[in-house]
């Protein structure tokens, strides 16, 4: 555009300088013909002008030229006499200047223009040739930057014409190298794979343009996935003149999306085989996944959920209020669920409702907000607590019949002596009623109030041993420790002192009272009692000691010691296991019973070695919490 407007500049300044080269040939030519107006005689005096105009439009142009003319026409008309102006021979002679000056006019016009088409040609010819020379550079330029492609041509033949930097550093050849060698070089040796080299050349000429994922070999013989692209290059005419071919190494590429495809579907079947049903939701509550699982736990198809909001799986109130839930989250990051986890009711499709444990995570992308949910159903679960539970309580009311068969013998000795007391009592009153005089009566007096007293401790005895064995539903109430173990101890205790037990109780004034099931508790004292006491059958020194503390404000302890051998080391762990026994004819559920019911007070049980010998097992309590009045 440059050189145009150079040449626009040049042409301008060309005219003005004709117009004075035509006013400066016709002056002279006028000068010139007056010095030959002697030797002329007046004859021709148009002709020398005819010199002027044709100069005037070869170096000049048309413009100059009938400038030329028109002075020439009038130059020449100035040489003749006035009276002879209107002649005929003049104007023939003006005339015919006049037509040989127009035609040298025209002919100047037709020369002028076929040299500015052809000035245009050649400017355009230029800039056509100065674009092709940067576009070229600029192509060039752009193949050498393309570092991850190998960028190279052809001929028709599959020889190779060009060769860039990027193909060299992919293959290993240099350019001196590769060029005009056959583009198969880069399929292999084999007759088949050359074959295919020619067949992937023969799509591209076929239908333009041809691409796949092919191995290639570099110049050392190592192989890489290519992704290859084939174009036919072609001429003026359509016809095919030459290949231009693309290879981008993609080895890597597929290696690492196989791996993800792979990984991708082993998450895929583990969600498809977990237990726990999966759902991920984005910030506004709407599913966007929806595990196999949660299909057979909900009863909704994936189908049925996606893009709909997650409370549709809530029962109300839950469901109403869930939008506000996450946006209370959202504007304060407060979790109330999120991390923690806990327990809600679910609603499956068919209207059912059930317990489940909701635990949710969350995951934050660059322009995404996720939440995924865990759901377990805990339908089972509950029923197998409820059924626990009631099996526990099937086991322990087993557990005190058991007791009370051994102890069965040693109560009919201690209620013995209270019957057998009440029968002679009974007897010594029959025979002072037949001599009823004061001494009697006194006697009579005595012996009834001391049949009363036998009456009711056997009374009590009985008593106790019902509401033992008695199962009853488990209820927590305000017991007074002490009072607590001293109606255990009664039961615990009967027929140790024939054994030489002594027993003895401390209880701490501050250690009462407990929130306890009362039956359940006293089961483990006389489980531990009983324990202790057969323990010291073969010791020496059979001492039993049952003392009561105050831990914390919240905590009571409780021990039960014995002067015994002790437990041995192999048992020590196991102590508390069921079926774990050290008797010959023990079943092993004692102690395993006394862990659960401590355990379900909240408290925990333990056996220590005692200061001076033998074992102490302590078990903790909880205390009433006051409520503030």
């Amino acid at each position: 555009m440059g050189s145009r407007r150079i040449e626009s500049a040049k042409r301008q300044m060309g005219r003005s300088s004709g117009y004075f080269l035509a006013a400066a040939t016709v002056t002279a030519a006028y000068v010139l013909r007056l010095q030959l107006e002697s030797l002329l005689d007046g004859r021709v005096r148009f002709l020398i002008f005819v010199v002027p105009v044709l100069f005037c439009a070869l170096a000049a142009g048309r413009g100059p030229a009938i400038l030329a003319a028109i002075l020439s026409l009038g130059a020449g008309l100035a040489l003749f006499l006035p009276e002879r102006l209107g002649t005929v021979p003049v104007l023939v002679e003006a005339g015919t200047f006049a037509i040989v000056s127009i035609f040298i006019v025209w002919i100047a016009g037709r020369f002028a223009s076929e040299k500015r088409v052809s000035e245009w040609h050649r400017l355009h010819a230029e800039d056509e040739a100065v674009r092709a020379h940067r576009t070229g550079e600029e192509l060039r330029l752009m193949l050498e930057g393309a570092t991850h492609y190998a960028i190279f041509t052809t001929d028709i033949e599959g020889r190779i014409t060009t060769w860039n930097s990027a193909a060299e550093r992919l293959f290993g050849w240099s350019e001196a190298e590769i060029l005009g060698r056959d583009c198969a070089i880069f399929y292999g040796q084999e007759r088949a794979e050359s074959e295919k080299a020619a067949a992937d050349l023969g799509s591209a000429f076929d239908s333009g343009r041809f691409s796949d994922e092919i191995w290639q070999i570099r110049k050392d013989g190592s192989e890489f996935l290519a992704d290859v692209t084939i174009t036919a290059l072609k001429g003026a005419e359509g016809e095919v003149r030459s290949f231009g071919k693309m290879v981008h190494d993609v080895t890597d590429r597929r290696a690492a999306e196989r791996a993800l495809e792979k990984r991708e579907q082993h998450l895929q079947s583990i969600l498809a085989t977990v237990p726990d049903a999966m759902i991920v939701i984005d910030e506004r509550g709407i599913m966007i996944s929806f595990s196999a699982a949660a299909e057979r736990l909900f009863g909704y198809a994936e189908a049925d959920v996606l893009g709909r909001n997650v409370s549709m799986l809530m029962p109300n109130p839950d469901r109403e209020r869930h939008d506000a839930y996450l946006q209370r989250y959202l504007d304060t990051r407060i979790p109330h669920i999120i991390g923690i986890g806990r327990i809600v009711t679910g609603l499956r499709a068919d209207g059912s409702t059930f317990p489940m444990k909701l635990s949710v995570g969350e995951a934050l992308s660059e322009d995404q907000r996720l939440f995924t949910g865990f759901v377990q159903d805990l339908t089972e679960r509950k029923d197998f607590e409820a059924r626990l539970e009631q099996l526990k309580s099937e086991l322990i009311h087993v557990s005190r019949l058991s007791a009370m068969g051994t102890m069965a013998s040693t109560l009919a000795h201690e209620l013995n002596q209270p019957l057998t007391a009440i029968a002679s009592y009974a007897e010594a009153a029959g025979d002072l009623l037949k001599d009823p005089d004061e001494q009697n009566i006194a006697i009579l007096r005595e012996a009834f109030s001391d049949l009363v007293a036998q009456s009711l401790r056997a009374g009590a005895i009985v008593r106790r041993l019902r509401d033992f064995v008695a199962r009853g539903e488990t209820a927590k109430s305000v017991e007074d420790l002490p009072a607590l173990i001293n109606e255990a101890s009664a039961l615990a205790l009967v027929g140790s002192r024939e054994r030489g037990i002594s027993a003895n109780f401390h209880y701490a004034p501050d250690a009462t009272p407990v929130l306890v099931d009362k039956v359940q508790i006293q089961q483990v004292l006389i489980n531990l009692m009983r324990n202790a006491i057969e323990a010291m059958e073969i010791c020496p020194a059979r001492k039993l000691s049952v003392t009561t503390s105050l831990i914390d404000p919240a905590t009571v302890q409780v021990s039960v010691a014995d002067t015994g051998p002790g437990i041995s080391p192999e048992m020590q762990e196991r102590l508390f296991e069921a079926f774990a026994s050290t008797k010959s004819n023990g079943m092993g559920l004692g102690l395993s019973i006394c862990r659960t019911i401590v355990e379900a007070h909240g408290g925990r049980i333990r056996a220590v070695r005692a200061d001076g010998g033998g074992t102490e097992f302590q078990f903790t309590l909880a205390r009433p919490t006051m409520e503030p009045g």
